[in-house]
């Protein structure tokens, strides 16, 4: 699959040393889907309800008809963090490689490694992924696994198996998303509920 970028700024990175921390901060695959150690405070924003039984299958949750998509919801969250940044205008996207070959036209792949994960690495505002979930590419149809902004104030994590992704950021800006319209719970970054699978 090759992909085309529909975005009016959002390009592959240059390199892959904004990802530096992500690597030596993230060594081992039970830290893959979290936002890495270090910051202030942590959340979780549910894309579906936490199993209310042992052994829940995320099939067996239901959903009312108006429920947002993990997209959706998670682009909601990405512009309420844009307001705890001093860099709204550089911010990195990093798209698990599972999803396909993710190479747009005329460049070079950029990747990066986590354990057991390859990501390829885009930049571009935090504007830019309102866009994300409109293209025909099948892997903007999922969110990115790691977006943070070039000030590294917050980290938005979200790995393939898990319900939910994982926020770090400033207090403030965790209590903001909790306090807001979606599902976000605030909470210690390694204590968190898994549906069966």
């Amino acid at each position: 699959m090759k992909a085309s970028l529909e975005f009016a700024t959002m390009r592959m990175a240059a390199n892959t040393s904004p990802a530096d921390w992500l690597t030596k901060a993230i060594t081992q695959l039970a830290e893959v889907g979290l936002a890495p150690a270090g910051f202030a405070a942590y959340a979780r924003l549910r894309f579906i309800p936490d199993p209310l039984v042992s052994g829940q299958h995320e099939a067996d949750v239901v959903l009312t008809d108006d429920h947002l998509s993990d997209i959706e919801q998670s682009a909601r969250v990405l512009r309420t963090l844009t307001t705890f940044t001093s860099t709204p205008d550089r911010c990195f996207f990093a798209v698990w490689d599972g999803y396909g070959e993710i190479t747009p036209p005329g460049e070079s792949e950029t990747t990066f490694s986590l354990p057991d994960r390859r990501y390829c690495l885009f930049e571009g505002p935090v504007s830019d992924f309102d866009q994300w979930g409109r293209s025909r590419e099948p892997w903007l149809g999922m969110p990115p696994a790691f977006v943070w902004p070039a000030d590294r104030s917050w980290c938005f994590a979200s790995d393939v198996d898990p319900h939910w992704a994982s926020i770090g950021a400033t207090d403030v800006a965790i209590r903001t998303l909790v306090a807001g319209s979606l599902d976000v719970v605030a909470g210690p970054r390694h204590e968190f509920p898994l549906h069966y699978s």
